[in-house]
């Protein structure tokens, strides 16, 4: 990679279907719900709506219709409120965003119940790589029992570059999956951590790694503000992507600035962006909150109320909700 550049956006590979339903099936997503980064480096864009909807946000995006989206709010609204009070505080916005979390941790819990499955046909409980290795393969259009055959065989199997690249990669996050004593098979659990690095510490320590690796630009295994939003060298082609590269440079500086340089030294170590990346950290829970509360708030009294919400509507779930005010009264 280009120590100039910054990371390739894969993510946006998350707006794509997958080539196949079995392609599907085995390869690690792209995208992962309710956490800040994603596997590239770039910020997840989708991060408060994931964190504020949980498995509702395909309900926004399916139904775009303002007045079914604005009674969905208003019944989460009256949710988060758990005390009654006709307002949100942080802790009350703290315990939703975990609970939110937590669901697309159980959804990614089922999902992998049948994903794997489908690398073990054999239904021992185990997947050894050169069975995934197969499975993938064959999802790529290879022949299974020619590609089984030689890998009996201790054959050489004719791939291309791109695809030996992506297995490469496949094969250190495999073997980083497979805890210890390591055996090269993963049983359920480590192979919702292959596809989940969120799901296990080891893991989302591996990914922290990867990010860095790829945005670290003097080796320190370390990162400084200008790595973090260091952009490709070269002339703009216009003003429309000038502006886009200077959306993205705020955003990221004020991402490390604000949030993931927690000591405020002006550098960003493997531990910050470990605690930055957990989704289960409470602490970050909490600062989500506060941050989630403080867009809204417009009358700063530290709470969001059903017409900040509503008004706001489009940072918390992505869709615009017209003529909210004139609306509000109406559904009560």
């Amino acid at each position: 990679m280009d120590v100039y550049a910054r990371p390739a956006n894969n993510s946006a590979l998350k707006e794509k279907a997958a080539d196949s339903k079995d392609e599907n099936e085995i390869l690690p997503p792209d995208h992962l719900n309710g956490v800040k980064m994603e596997m590239d480096g770039h910020l997840n864009k989708e991060f408060h709506q994931e964190v504020f909807l949980g498995k509702e946000m395909e309900e926004f995006e399916e139904d775009s219709e303002p007045r079914k989206n604005r009674k969905k709010l208003m019944v989460i609204f009256s949710k988060v409120d758990v005390n009654n009070d006709k307002k949100i505080g942080a802790k009350e916005m703290q315990r939703w965003i975990m609970e939110k979390t937590d669901e697309h941790f159980q959804e990614a819990v089922e999902e992998n119940k049948m994903h794997f499955r489908a690398v073990d046909p054999d239904g021992d409980g185990h997947v050894s790589w050169d069975e995934y290795k197969i499975k993938f393969l064959a999802s790529k259009g290879f022949n299974e029992k020619e590609v089984a055959e030689k890998i009996k065989n201790n054959e050489e199997l004719k791939i291309d570059e791109e695809t030996q690249e992506v297995l490469d990669n496949l094969k250190d996050r495999w073997y980083q999956a497979d805890n210890p004593p390591p055996d090269s098979l993963l049983n359920e659990e480590e192979f919702l951590s292959f596809l989940h690095p969120e799901h296990s510490r080891g893991m989302l320590k591996f990914m922290v790694k990867e990010i860095i690796r790829d945005l670290d630009q003097d080796g320190d295994k370390k990162l400084t503000l200008s790595e973090f939003i260091s952009l490709p060298v070269g002339t703009v082609e216009n003003q429309q992507a000038q502006d886009i590269d200077d959306d993205w440079v705020k955003d990221r500086r004020k991402e490390f600035e604000e949030v993931i340089d927690a000591n405020h030294d002006g550098i960003v170590t493997m531990e910050e962006l470990e605690e930055y990346m957990d989704p289960m950290n409470e602490y970050n829970a909490l600062n989500e909150a506060k941050q989630m509360i403080a867009v809204a708030d417009e009358n700063q009294n530290h709470h969001l109320e059903l017409e900040e919400i509503l008004k706001y509507s489009e940072y918390f779930t992505g869709s615009k909700l017209m003529d909210y005010a004139r609306n509000v009264h109406e559904e009560f």
